[in-house]
Formats: C-alpha cells, structure tokens, sequence
C-alpha cells in the first residue's frame, strides 16, 4: 500500500471542489488505476496558508515519526498575496522542502514540487495580471532554484496549465480564484509519468 502525503494551501486540499476533484486524491486514483495500490492520501493543508503556517502545521501535526512513498509540496500563493518577503520565501521553502524529504525517509526521488499557481488570471484578480504574474514568476523561480540544489528532480510547472483559464473559463472554480477539478486533472497528467516512474 503505497502512503502519500500532500502537503500546501488551497491548491492542495481542492477549495472550491469536491475532495474527490482535489489533485492529491486525483493522483490516489489514478495511481490506484496503474495496479499501484494507494492509501486515501494523508493532507497537511488549509486555504490561507503560507510557508510559514504550513511549516507550524506540520510541527504541531502526529505525522512527526510517519514516513511516506510520495511527497508533494505546493507552496508560496499566500506568501505572494500577502506580500511576504522573498528573502522570507526562500528561507522558509528551503525548510519546508527538507521537511518533506525527512518524510519521503531522506529519498528525493519521492518528493514531487508543484510550481505556484498564476492567480493574476482569474476573474478574482480584477484584471490586475499584469502586476500579479510577474511576483508569481519570481516565487517561482525561488522555488525551483531551491529544490533543484536540494538535489529534487521532480518539479513539476503547472503554472503555464493555470494560465490556460485565459481562454478556457471551465479551468476556474466556481468561486473565481481556485482551480476547478477540470485543471487539477491537467496537473496530475503532467505529475502521474514522473510519480509512476519513481515508484517502478
């Protein structure tokens, strides 16, 4: 039985979807579909979250002495948001990021980054884009640079998918801002080859 743990924000827990719609239990499904039988993922996670909080949260968690078969890290939209530091950022994903390969017991190859969303397309941005994309790009280029010298192969660039709500309204939840369980499923066609190749 393969254990997952998923660990960020909104994007993780699927604000705006059912569960079931979520990434991280899209990629249980479609796991368990490939005869690799998965675990209901476990989920550290709230909408609001930055790096920080989601770094408490894991702390204050009973998951401390667990270990897992499949990490993924999606993290940073409400450092952006809330107009957080960059210098804050990469000190605090480093962090985080070490503490998700301590859950995948030390192996890197288990650990899967997921790049920041773009919310400056969304109807919830008011046509503010222009200022919002570029400080997401800069978070993302925080992020990337970090697992990549953490030594992590397995980043995963859903923010271009994210971006295709420009023209394709259906990719946006009902609420305006999150994703609907149409593009959470576009992310785990992208991240299902990666995860698959390093559970073979």
């Amino acid at each position: 039985m393969i254990k997952y743990l998923a660990l960020g924000d909104s994007y993780t827990i699927g604000e705006a979807v059912r569960a079931n719609e979520s990434f991280p239990y899209l990629l249980a499904s479609k796991l368990n579909t490939e005869s690799y039988l998965t675990a209901t993922p476990t989920i550290i996670a709230t909408t609001g979250w930055t790096t920080d909080e989601l770094i408490n949260a894991v702390a204050e968690s009973d998951i401390l002495d667990k270990k897992y078969d499949i990490v993924t890290l999606l993290i940073g939209v409400n450092d952006q948001y809330r107009k957080m530091s960059e210098d804050n950022y990469r000190i605090k994903f480093e962090q985080i990021l070490n503490t998700a390969i301590h859950f995948a017991n030390g192996d890197k190859n288990r650990v899967f980054v997921l790049s920041i969303p773009d919310w400056g397309v969304t109807p919830f941005a008011e046509g503010k884009g222009d200022e919002i994309s570029p400080v997401i790009d800069q978070f993302n280029a925080i992020n990337k640079q970090i697992t990549t010298e953490a030594g992590v192969s397995n980043y995963i660039d859903i923010t271009d998918i994210s971006r295709l709500a420009t023209d394709e309204p259906d990719l946006i939840a009902d609420d305006g801002l999150h994703p609907s369980g149409k593009m959470y499923q576009l992310w785990v066609d992208k991240l299902n080859p990666l995860v698959l190749k390093r559970l073979q």
